[in-house]
């Protein structure tokens, strides 16, 4: 079978694509602009991508494409029903993330709520040579997860694995279902409003739907507490960015650690540009997925939904 891969780069070249290259006559591009989808595509019976936009206006000459795997989960970059109307299959990976993304969610949440590049910058400018760390940990106090409250939006694979760890550090978890499907005992169930209110700590693992695009807006952050913390590896268009920047000016809430934006690559004109205290606000390029073994995982995964579907099954596909 004729397989086009038009985002080879998007997993790094530390993985190896041997797997895939075994199941069929493989066309692989770095990368693919909007308006290159449709010729790269033409005589391709399987396309694996990342972000590249697949709907009527890139596939409609595309007349032998059979199965469309996605490297990763979320599948926003798919029209559905157009697909349906093609009959063509759409194939995601699931869970290979779970853990790498839950790492980078505590590792940016501990950057800002601990002041590390604060830190960081004081011993490497040799003020610790000189002693005079008293000076300065009156303004930058952090505290402990233990006992505080840990408001997660979205209780999904992710979600669960980030409520562990928040578990194990001794914070009580609560969470908001943007679906409204994930109802787990363990943890306590509370609306939207409440996760904003009670939070500490509001850490955004939800899919991008309409029920959740946008939710965290001017009026969401006014509700939450002074001292919270809001940290997004899910989605960036959850949150309103401009309503984010003048939060963190105003300091209508303590902090930001995200790693997705409404906008990638991140546009120049971005309001949370603006924003250089790195006490205050962290961003990294989107890479929470992207530890090495989750992304040969990905691979992997492509191999055995391509399998699947060349024995005539179906794996991962994302409608029922």
């Amino acid at each position: 079978m004729k397989i086009v891969n038009l985002e080879k780069d998007c997993l790094g070249i530390d993985v190896d694509f041997t797997a895939l290259e075994q199941l069929g006559e493989v066309t692989s591009y770095g990368a693919t602009k909007y308006e290159d989808i449709s010729e790269r595509l033409k005589d391709a019976e399987i396309a694996l991508i990342n972000r590249c936009r697949m709907e009527e206006a890139t596939l409609k000459n595309c007349k032998n494409l059979k199965l469309v795997c996605i490297m990763g989960t979320g599948v926003d970059m798919v029209d559905q029903e157009y697909m349906k109307s093609r009959n063509i299959l759409v194939a995601n990976v699931r869970n290979y993330s779970t853990y790498s993304v839950t790492q980078h969610t505590f590792a940016i949440l501990f950057y800002v709520l601990e002041h590390l590049r604060f830190f960081d910058d004081y011993v490497k400018q040799e003020n610790y040579v000189q002693g005079r760390l008293q000076d300065y940990q009156a303004s930058r106090q952090f505290t402990q997860l233990a006992g505080k409250t840990y408001g997660i939006c979205g209780l999904g694979a992710i979600g669960r694995q980030v409520a562990a760890v928040a578990t194990a550090f001794g914070a009580h978890v609560i969470y908001y279902s943007t679906s409204g499907k994930n109802n787990c005992s363990e943890y306590e169930q509370v609306s939207f409003e409440q996760l904003l209110t009670r939070s500490d700590i509001v850490s955004i693992h939800a899919p991008l739907t309409e029920r959740s695009r946008g939710i965290f807006d001017e009026e969401a952050f006014k509700t939450m507490k002074a001292t919270a913390i809001l940290v997004n590896t899910g989605r960036g268009a959850i949150v309103n960015e401009e309503a984010l920047a003048k939060a963190l000016e105003t300091k209508q809430i303590r902090g930001a650690a995200i790693d997705v934006l409404c906008d990638e690559p991140m546009k120049a004109d971005s309001p949370l540009l603006k924003i250089k205290d790195s006490d205050r606000l962290v961003i990294t390029p989107h890479i929470a997925w992207a530890a090495r073994e989750a992304r040969q995982l990905v691979i992997d995964e492509m191999g055995e939904n391509i399998i699947a579907f060349q024995a005539g099954g179906a794996r991962n596909i994302i409608w029922e």
